[in-house]
């Protein structure tokens, strides 16, 4: 830390669970979180600053608060620049509260990081960077919205055929055919949007054998072809014969005179009605993307068969009278929705992406990381929004294997050698395979030389895919300063 930095003591609240397993007393656990901070020279606290306490300076205080939930008991530790910094998840932070020094969205999008004090994306060019750890969740997300997609295709009946073979009501030579099913192979989906959770979406309906069409941006086209994807420019063109559309863009910027996202109600009735009649659509991402009176009609007219959303839900005021509890948020529509088209809709509470252990623990320990990296370095990982005076760019961070390959990533190989030379050895005797193979103009030598070397050959395919899947280089490249 520079001599400025040391003469305080930064404070910074964790205002939701780092922990999502249950100690001993069933109470979920942030001590995985805890022994990092502390190896760190960090000092973890069970509770909230004490005004009669004085605190080391020079040192980071993690003060761990994730109960608090209401605007008014977070505004009563946060407004006045109480806390320096702040690491949160899925609580709701609203714009009086303030943070001089930055904050961190374990996940990717910030919708819930509503303070004044950022310097851009949902803040108003405050003094302070907002940051995120996209990617951790990535995975857990996509494979909640498989789960989704698995729950209603393949299409069997398994709970009913249960019941009939524990009553000893089914002869599988008589009655099997009586229930026919379709399988995911071969069928389309179309996947809007390229971003971590939506590759990761790709990778697991490809392990289907499905047909993954994807809708991005131009300047992924190429990255999208290269891993054997079909291109649409457009979401109609993707959802064109679509058996099931899964949606990963994202709200995108927010319009200040329209007060609208730029990604609301891009799934509508023209995207809607590309798909074949009877299919599916999974929205994983927000809400708002999807035109809910298109998708009511869709419904109704049976064009749409089923749908799962994972939207936020909150309760403005609690009351033990279910008539009287009032409620707010993107998931509404879709509650009032349910009443009309019962059992074909699946709701969750924008649960997918945060309710998983391993990710909310990772994405605490790298939002310690990059909180250490802005106060002492002034650098800022994963920016979102504006970079406020005072702050450099420290690049991007994600997982191994998910999101786009950098130049780091290339060179952080150097540092094993040995596996390396097992690529480039593996490199060199396929290409000599193959150079050979294209070189034979005569059949019988052709065969003969197939016939001695294709083991061998299929062999160092395997183990060369697996090693680039292993260090996480089948995936887009970004471009980015060593």
């Amino acid at each position: 830390m520079t001599a400025f930095q040391r003469a305080k003591a930064y404070k910074i609240l964790i205002a939701d669970l780092i922990g999502l397993k249950f100690d001993s007393e069933g109470q979920p656990d942030p001590s995985q979180v805890q022994d990092y901070i502390e190896d760190r020279g960090g000092i973890f606290y069970r509770s909230g600053i004490e005004a009669d306490q004085e605190y080391t300076k020079g040192n980071l205080h993690f003060f761990y608060l994730p109960d608090l939930s209401k605007e008014q008991e977070i505004l009563e530790h946060t407004s006045s620049g109480q806390y320096d910094a702040l690491i949160t998840a899925a609580t709701v932070i609203p714009a009086l509260a303030q943070f001089d020094f930055g904050g961190v969205r374990i996940g990717s999008g910030t919708g819930n990081m509503g303070s004044a004090s950022w310097g851009g994306g949902n803040g108003v060019g405050g003094i302070a960077p907002l940051m995120n750890t996209p990617s951790l969740n990535s995975c857990a997300t996509a494979q909640m919205a498989m789960k989704a997609l698995l729950e209603v295709c393949p299409n069997l009946p398994v709970h009913q055929m249960h019941e009939r073979v524990v009553a000893g009501q089914f002869d599988t030579g008589i009655h099997l055919r009586d229930y026919p099913t379709e399988k995911l192979s071969s069928k389309r989906i179309a996947i809007l949007g390229f971003g971590n959770i939506g590759q990761e979406m790709a990778k697991l309906t490809r392990a289907f054998g499905m047909t993954i069409v994807i809708y991005a941006r131009s300047s992924h086209k190429k990255w999208i072809e290269s891993q054997g994807y079909i291109f649409a420019a457009t979401p109609q063109q993707a959802a064109a014969d679509a058996d099931v559309i899964s949606i990963h863009t994202g709200l995108g910027s927010f319009d200040r005179n329209k007060k609208t996202f730029a990604n609301q109600g891009m799934v509508d009735a023209t995207v809607l009605n590309a798909m074949k009649s009877g299919a599916i659509v999974i929205n994983y991402d927000r809400g708002e993307i999807i035109n809910t009176d298109a998708l009511d009609q869709a419904l109704g007219n049976g064009q749409i068969s089923h749908v799962a959303i994972d939207a936020d839900l909150f309760i403005v005021n609690e009351s033990d009278d279910k008539q009287d509890r009032q409620l707010s948020g993107p998931m509404l529509p879709y509650r009032e929705m349910e009443t009309r088209h019962q059992g074909k809709l699946s709701l969750l509470p924008h649960a997918a992406a945060d309710t998983e252990h391993w990710s909310r623990v990772e994405g605490a320990i790298q939002a310690v990381d990059q909180l250490y990296e802005v106060i002492g370095q002034a650098s800022v990982i994963n920016l979102v929004g504006d970079l406020p005076d005072g702050y450099n760019q420290g690049g991007k961070k994600t997982a191994t294997g998910v999101g786009k390959i950098s130049d780091s990533n290339i060179l952080a190989l150097t540092r094993d050698p040995k596996q390396l030379k097992q690529l480039a050895l593996m490199s060199k005797e396929m290409y000599k395979f193959w150079t050979s193979l294209a070189a034979q103009s005569d059949e019988q030598q052709g065969q003969a030389l197939i016939k001695g070397n294709t083991e061998q050959q299929i062999l160092n395919i395997n183990s060369y895919l697996t090693q680039l899947e292993t260090l996480g280089l089948r995936c887009p490249y970004e471009s980015q300063e060593l």
